[in-house]
This record gives structure tokens, sequence and C-alpha cells, in this order.
């Protein structure tokens, strides 16, 4: 079962596709299956073009896996990760291009 433990919209800004990306949703994603517990940060990026823009487009989605192994989900490990999601995005878009302005939100983060 995939669950977005968080997910929060900000401002941004990149362009990917030749298309102008003025949002990115943030997300860090718990995946359980099997006994099997998986996370990743993960970014994508997407035009915002109006305050009712909120499609996004995963031609500019770029995740990193932060673990995977045996078990189940872990609210300690989720909250070291949540700590720690900022530097991890940050780090995913060094490689990719793109800027997350982290201090203007978009909406509220949501978790689950």
């Amino acid at each position: 079962m995939v669950i977005n433990v968080y997910e929060q919209y900000f401002k941004a800004d990149a362009v990917f596709s030749n298309v102008r990306r003025n949002g990115a949703l943030v997300m860090l994603i718990s995946d359980s299956e099997n006994g099997t517990i998986q996370y990743k940060a993960a970014v994508s990026f997407f035009p915002h073009r109006d305050e009712e823009d909120y499609a996004v487009s995963y031609d500019a989605y770029f995740e990193k896996e932060l673990y995977c192994g045996k078990g189940r989900r872990s609210k300690k490990k989720e909250a070291a990760y949540l700590q720690d999601l900022r530097e991890m995005i940050d780090a995913i878009i060094e490689e990719n291009g793109g800027r997350v302005f982290w201090d203007e939100p978009l909406r509220e983060a949501r978790r689950g």
C-alpha cells in the first residue's frame, strides 16, 4: 500500500521540457507490501499557472529511495525522515535543476 506520509505544495522555479514550473509537490512516500517497507523522498515540479492550477505533471518527477527492507511503517523512522526532508529534496534538486521556495508554501502540509 502506497501512502504519502507527508505532502506539501510550494512555490518553485524550474524549466523542464521547455515548460516553466512555478510549483512543486514535495512528498515523503511509504510503500509497504508483503512484509517489506520502502521510503522515498520525492518532488514533482508543475506549471502552477494560476491559483487554481495544481495539476501535477510527472515529466518533472524526481525521487530518492531512503530505505527498503523487511518490516512495516515506523513512526520513529518517519519522524527522522521528515526532519531531514528539505535537505534530501534540495540534494535531489541539485542533481536535476530547479528550486523550491521553502518559505512560500502554496497549501498546508498533509500527513497520511
